[in-house]
């Protein structure tokens, strides 16, 4: 897989709104480690992962967000690994994302 900057680069030049979401902590069993990156557009395009499943959903929207307020965010997942099992989660663990937009420099 192609490094996500590349794809920041690519779709910055394409015109595309971007965010980059990366893992800054985490704690537990978690399936992505810090530094994990996701690259999302404002049309709907992902690359990389920050841990799959419903937390990714829930960091587009924050990227969405991020996208339309132009303001950084940094969001936090958790679930403990009794519960994960329970709703078909194979780990727990807490994570923190943060959330920029990508300003392209002319």
């Amino acid at each position: 897989m192609r490094d996500v900057l590349a794809y920041i680069d690519e779709w910055t030049a394409e015109g595309e709104e971007v965010a980059l979401a990366t893992v800054v902590a985490a704690s537990g069993s978690t399936p992505r480690p810090v530094g994990a990156k996701l690259v999302v557009t404002r049309s709907g395009r992902m690359q990389g992962s920050v841990s799959g499943g419903c937390v990714e959903g829930a960091v587009f929207e924050t990227a969405m967000d991020v996208l339309d307020s132009g303001e950084a965010r940094l969001v936090s997942f958790g679930i403990s690994d009794e519960m994960g099992w329970e709703v078909g989660l194979s780990c727990g663990g807490q994570i923190e994302v943060f959330v920029e937009p990508i300003v392209r420099a002319n």
